[in-house]
């Protein structure tokens, strides 16, 4: 049974929330907020800008979460499961700027297929990035375009599936002297992990109330 007040609920989490650069308010890989000061260490001291589009379809038999699994010939997360999006160029005034075109660039969606509806915290990844993630709603019935350099494949994942705790598979992972829970959410024949499940997991409790 599709839940028809995730939507809305989701809506409601987002509501009046700005992009967050430079600020206090910032996640790794969706772990407690207190760990995640004590790791900050761990991680690139200069952080690169960076922004994501969180796309969610707007079916109307319910939300799905459109997903990118990326080229293997990549430097960085090589065949991994991601959101599109890149670094913060300077022509982009802003994440919302960056986050639109990669979104363009990669797969071919349009910006005016776009409603943005709010920002998640600013994610620090191992790699060298402070990402920010720009949530949207995304008008069903496009085609996409990929850019084969980039882009591999894409596919979508009911936002439901996505919500639903059975689904969120934890582990531990070492981090300088500390171990964190991350998560795995497999769907399918792909594996949802690193800063995407962490993205995932960070509008999860935003919408069901948790402190991650």
């Amino acid at each position: 049974m599709v839940d028809t007040g995730l939507r809305e609920r989701i809506l409601a989490g987002l509501r009046g929330t700005a992009p967050s650069p430079g600020s206090a308010d910032w996640r790794i890989a969706g772990v407690p907020q207190e760990q995640a000061t004590r790791l900050r260490s761990s991680f690139p001291a200069q952080a690169v800008p960076a922004a994501v589009l969180m796309p969610l379809i707007d079916h109307p038999g319910g939300l799905t979460v459109l997903l990118t699994q990326r080229a293997e010939q990549l430097k960085n997360h090589a065949g991994q499961v991601s959101f599109p999006g890149g670094r913060i160029e300077p022509c982009d005034n802003g994440p919302l700027g960056a986050a639109l075109r990669e979104t363009r660039e990669e797969i071919g969606l349009g910006a005016e297929r776009v409603h943005v509806i709010g920002y998640l915290p600013d994610h620090i990844i191992i790699s060298g990035y402070r990402v920010t993630p720009v949530v949207g709603l995304v008008d069903p019935g496009f085609s996409l375009q990929l850019d084969a350099a980039e882009v591999r494949a894409t596919f979508e994942v009911p936002i439901e599936f996505l919500f639903d705790a059975h689904n969120h598979h934890s582990r531990l992972r070492r981090i300088g002297d500390e171990e964190i829970p991350v998560y795995d959410i497999p769907y399918g024949g792909h594996h949802i992990w690193g800063a995407t499940a962490g993205m995932l997991m960070t509008l999860y409790h935003l919408v069901t109330g948790g402190s991650r």
